[in-house]
């Protein structure tokens, strides 16, 4: 019987080793690394290691596309699926840092504290980024903004950075997230009393809101944050919280570690759909999130 074999694909100096521990836990009997690969390399690759197999055994190819780029390993993963020819046609995923199936967790984790807690959803509810120009930071958006929240991407240096990705998520996606100044504590109280959700992806190590900017948020419901590195991104955010209360004024937490249990299934689940799928699978941030809603 043919093995199932991963190419995994990185602009990078190096292929993560969470991901490739990852794959083959989930099933990969074998998980080759290419690093420093460029956009234009992409198509060659995939049709070496397309052709090389009968079509009977296609789908026991896979490609992963990892790297700390979004729209990169978006490009990347065009390029992929454009190369492609049937019937040798082999399975593609992208998940550039881990990003993709971390915000599709984060997401799925507050929507079903909203729903549960709050008799919420997605839908309608005001979002608020920070570390919105991140690879978690930019999936979240875009995933939130698909589920018709209105998503807010905060610049903690100012607009000009946010604004131009901002532009490229709306060029893509269609949809048009707003952007805020969060380059001052008072800004980011401000913006805030305009928040009923938070999402914190930040830079691992950095606080980004603190207890008493938490505490005059008057309409906040769910605060998130993905940040296991003290100091967490939101100050008396327990790593553990899933739904629990932060603050005085009726917001509920959830924390790192309960983010982390959603994405790592998620990412394991994703590697699992493409051992076991008769067919080719095109994965990236979208599926995830219809996975991860399934396990949060």
């Amino acid at each position: 019987m043919a093995k199932n074999i991963l190419h995994m694909l990185t602009p990078q100096a190096h292929m993560s080793p969470f991901d490739v521990n990852m794959a083959i836990d989930a099933g990969y009997d074998a998980t080759v690394p290419y690093t420093n690969v460029g956009l234009g390399e992409i198509a060659g690759l995939v049709q070496d290691a397309m052709f090389s197999r009968s079509p009977r055994d296609a789908t026991r190819t896979g490609v992963f596309i990892g790297g700390k780029d979004a729209f990169l390993a978006l490009d990347m993963l065009d390029a992929a699926r454009k190369a492609l020819l049937k019937p040798f046609e082999i399975s593609l995923l992208a998940d550039p840092a881990g990003s993709f199936t971390t915000a599709a967790a984060m997401i799925a984790v507050v929507e079903k504290v909203l729903r549960e807690k709050k008799n919420r959803g997605l839908h309608g509810a005001k979002i608020t980024i920070f570390g919105a120009t991140g690879v978690v930071g930019i999936a979240s958006g875009v995933i939130s903004a698909l589920e018709g929240a209105s998503v807010t991407f905060v610049g903690h240096d100012g607009t000009e950075r946010v604004v131009r990705f901002a532009a490229e998520v709306k060029r893509r996606f269609k949809v048009d997230p707003a952007v805020a100044d969060g380059s001052t504590a008072e800004k980011k109280t401000a913006i805030l009393a305009a928040s009923e959700i938070v999402l914190c992806a930040a830079k691992a190590g950095m606080q980004i809101l603190d207890a008493s900017q938490i505490a005059t948020a008057r309409d906040l419901l769910v605060a998130a944050d993905v940040n296991a590195v003290p100091p967490l991104g939101i100050e008396g955010l327990d790593l553990h919280a899933n739904g629990t209360p932060l603050g005085e004024r009726g917001a509920l937490g959830i924390g790192a570690l309960a983010i982390g249990n959603v994405k790592y299934r998620t990412e394991s689940g994703l590697f699992k759909q493409m051992t076991e799928s008769k067919t080719a699978l095109r994965l990236d941030f979208r599926e995830a999130f219809n996975l991860a809603r399934t396990l949060a």
